[in-house]
């Protein structure tokens, strides 16, 4: 989105509140099609430039929800490339003046709106450091395409509700582009799972993803029904592994953002180191649970979360959402683990949605917040 659109402001008396935000979701398979259509080869092509480069690590910086998006590209480094790879502290730069030498370094900074100036600053510090650097953007004429080496643009169009949903999942796409076009480029390291380049064309394990999007997206009595539980819910909690995690801290960040309900996602492994201990019978728990070796991971946490009487909403498979109090079943037979977040968080930022026209607010317009945030 460009970093001079204006956002939303709350609906005038009369028309119905989170109309803006209903819209940009409903857009999401257009914006996975773009994408998949018309920014594919591009990102192939820088792809290719940057593997020529020859990165031996990888540091990612955002903010946000694009900060979700890089952690759900970390994820994919490290085991899809077999890069190591971290999630950069801009205040080390912008406060602290630290310098490092960053030879040999990949630098991506994700943003929507490619305005804020703590990521356009130390996107410039990397550069005069030595790295390699990359802008994920949404604004092709920002700052930081601009301070950056390298530029994606995501396609997805301008977005003016304040919770960000097309942008975050046009950013999970992208990335997940650019780290195959990483892996053909010579660079693999990682596990070469299924939906690689060696199974077919470039970005062909994606091609499903639009229609799928399309068919969660018409399930919004689904849904509904859901919120239905949290219109009164003082907290809850959010917890995946794996790829999906990003997505609890994603739809976490959506809970919070539209209706002030405090959401608070956790890791499984991380769940059963101490927080477990606040979950009991009148605790909302949401589990995202990847179809893959994510899910796996997850299964003793159910279990536990289970034994402790909690009202455990699942979102993934059939199998997993039949045991639990209530869910979201995900068609995700055929979608490698690695794309399913792009799916996951589709039901979640409905369930966002819904929970705030429920509570009686207005999700294009969360109090306190403003599109771009300037974080220096």
């Amino acid at each position: 989105m460009s970093a001079t659109t204006p956002a939303a402001t709350p609906a005038p008396h009369g028309e119905r509140p989170g109309r803006i935000m209903s819209g940009e979701m409903a857009e999401q398979p257009a914006v996975l099609r773009r994408i998949l259509d018309e920014g594919a080869p591009g990102i192939r092509e820088t792809a290719e430039r940057i593997a020529a480069r020859g990165p031996r690590f990888v540091l990612l910086t955002a903010r946000g929800t694009s900060d979700n998006a890089a952690l759900y590209a970390k994820y994919l480094l490290e085991i899809r490339l077999g890069k190591p790879c971290g999630l950069t502290s801009m205040s080390t730069t912008t406060a602290y003046e630290a310098r490092q030498d960053l030879t040999d370094c990949l630098v991506i900074a994700v943003s929507q709106s490619g305005g804020s100036p703590d990521l356009v600053a130390s996107t410039r510090a990397a550069r005069e450091a030595g790295a390699v650097t990359l802008a994920v953007t949404n604004n092709p004429g920002s700052p930081l395409a601009e301070a950056a080496e390298f530029h994606i643009d995501i396609l997805a169009g301008p977005e003016r509700a304040l919770p960000a949903t097309k942008t975050y999942t046009a950013e999970l796409l992208s990335l997940y582009l650019l780290v195959e076009g990483l892996r053909a480029a010579g660079g693999a390291g990682g596990d070469g799972g299924a939906g690689g380049i060696a199974g077919g064309a470039f970005g062909s394990a994606a091609k499903a993803l639009p229609d799928l999007a399309e068919s969660i997206l018409a399930r919004r009595d689904e849904v509904r029904r859901l919120a239905a539980r949290y219109r009164f819910a003082e907290r809850m909690v959010i917890t995946s592994r794996g790829y999906g995690y990003p997505t609890a801290k994603e739809a976490a960040l959506k809970l919070m953002e539209t209706s002030y309900v405090p959401a608070l996602s956790y890791s499984g492994a991380d769940l059963l180191h101490g927080p477990l201990a606040m979950v009991d019978n009148v605790s909302p728990v949401i589990a995202i649970v990847t179809d893959g070796r994510g899910g796996q991971a997850l299964q003793p946490v159910l279990d536990r979360l289970k034994d402790r009487g909690a009202d455990l909403v699942v979102i993934g498979p059939e199998r997993q959402v039949a045991e639990a109090s209530a869910g979201f079943v995900l068609p995700t037979g055929d979608v490698p683990e690695e794309l399913q977040p792009i799916l996951e968080i589709l039901p979640l930022q409905m369930l966002a949605y819904e929970v705030t026209i429920a509570r009686g607010q207005d999700p294009d317009a969360p109090r306190a917040l403003a599109k771009v945030t300037e974080t220096r």
